[in-house]
């Protein structure tokens, strides 16, 4: 599977061709990079008079400086950077390109991508693909939003490149085309960068924008928004939880309207949680949009991604510890706790987000066996629940919660850390949330 390169900025690149990359984090590191090997002159900026410095560009740090990004040829946006801002919004009216990082690299890959866009679920789905697509024999990159950016995969020799992609980065997608893309779902988030719900699927929808007829456009059955947005742009469209598209029925997948249409066992697929499962049918029917068979997917025993359903610790009175920290919104943990069977204790709480409505936990968290609010937000969390005449507990600090949570499991239950809050009250970032979840269960016994 080969897809046609697609054509460098207008005129190309060359000795004289100035290119201005915004924001040096990783992302803007990567295209920095990419920037010098394909030949431009590369001016870095940021902000931060300490960012990253790459060799063998020119940089201004400390601050942003209009006369650069008005004498720019070309002007690449890392996706922290909102295409808001003036100098950006100068440069545009100037008539200066400017792009994204992700539709940067992507003007010059040699191979088709498939990408995967949601609010919540991205980041599994798209690595389930990615090894999908690896354990069918193809040379994958797995990148985008979720670890590398995808100008480290330009110049690679690859079969296909997987993509996470946020709304952030379709903010300026340049020529960005994949050959299949998903959204996944769409639920209040990142508000306060795109105004409304609209503002915010039709961002996500930018995926499908440069599609052609034969490229797939993939959105959930049930949601009217994304459905009317991406209607409105090319690209076929498939359905998860629909037909054609991909069902989850029972323990098997159906496929209807597709290359390969048929089902596919979910056999030995050990991930916890039917959104998981509903991951997984994304993940198949990209795939099988991409060209692969039904006979190629290798399901069982594919694995998930760390701080996502993580089984991180089985006690020896056989308690299991499931670290679900990236659940950062209601939403995300909403799935986790009606996804997992059996008895649970659930551990909520952190830091809150705009607009975030507790009260939609209280049906699947009636059947916890205990439910324990902690940190920042515990005390709105456990206010919300009680209102509800759900059970709970209100503890100070996810430390104090690990020892009681073990003491009121059952042997066979769950302790499930689904925070539905960001992490930012008490560590670096969910990875770190994570991370002490583990070592404090492990330190149980």
């Amino acid at each position: 599977m080969r897809a046609a390169r697609q054509p460098g900025f207008e005129g190309g690149p060359g000795a004289s061709r100035r290119l201005l990359v915004v924001g040096m984090a990783r992302s803007g590191l990567a295209a920095a990079g990419l920037g010098l090997a394909q030949g431009w002159q590369v001016r870095c900026t940021d902000r931060r008079p300490d960012a990253a410095r790459v060799p063998g560009t020119e940089a201004t740090y400390g601050e942003h400086r209009l006369d650069e990004f008005l004498g720019a040829d070309c002007v690449v946006v890392s996706p922290g950077v909102p295409a808001s801002m003036p100098e950006l919004v100068a440069a545009m009216a100037a008539g200066v390109p400017v792009v994204g990082e992700l539709g940067f690299a992507s003007a010059y890959l040699d191979c088709p991508i498939l990408a995967v866009s949601g609010t919540n679920g991205k980041s599994t789905t798209t690595h389930l693909l990615a090894q999908l697509c690896e354990r069918a024999g193809w040379r994958t990159f797995e990148g985008g939003n979720i670890g590398r950016p995808l100008s480290e995969a330009v110049g690679r020799p690859l079969d296909v490149a997987v993509v996470e992609v946020s709304s952030y980065q379709m903010e300026l997608p340049g020529r960005f085309r994949p050959r299949a893309a998903a959204i996944l779902n769409l639920t209040p988030d990142h508000l306060e960068r795109h105004g409304t719900m609209e503002n915010y699927g039709a961002h996500k929808c930018r995926m499908f924008a440069r599609m052609g007829p034969d490229d797939a456009a993939i959105v959930p059955a049930g949601d009217a928004r994304l459905r009317r947005l991406a209607d409105e742009l090319p690209g076929r469209r498939l359905l998860l939880g629909g037909a054609p598209g991909v069902e989850l029925v029972g323990d098997r997948l159906v496929l209807r309207g597709v290359h390969d249409p048929g089902e596919v066992s979910l056999a030995g697929f050990a991930l916890a949680g039917r959104h998981n499962r509903e991951n997984l049918a994304a993940a198949v029917l990209l795939a099988v949009s991409a060209g692969l068979w039904r006979a190629d997917l290798q399901v069982a025993g594919l694995g998930g991604l760390p701080h996502r359903m993580e089984v991180v610790h089985t006690s020896a009175a056989g308690v299991v510890f499931i670290n679900d920290s990236k659940a950062t919104n209601v939403e995300s943990a909403l799935a986790a706790f009606e996804g997992l069977p059996g008895a649970f204790v659930a551990l909520v709480g952190g830091k809150g987000k705009a607009g975030a409505h507790y009260d939609a936990l209280a049906g699947p968290l009636r059947r916890a066996r205990a439910v324990l609010c902690f940190g920042e937000e515990g005390p709105l969390i456990h206010a919300a629940l009680r209102r509800n005449e759900v059970a709970c507990e209100l503890v100070p600090t996810l430390a104090a919660a690990l020892p009681h949570a073990a003491a009121l499991a059952h042997p066979g239950d769950a302790v499930l850390l689904s925070p539905a809050c960001a992490s930012f009250d008490e560590f670096r970032d969910f990875e770190h949330r994570g991370a002490v979840f583990a070592q404090l269960a492990r330190g149980l016994g």
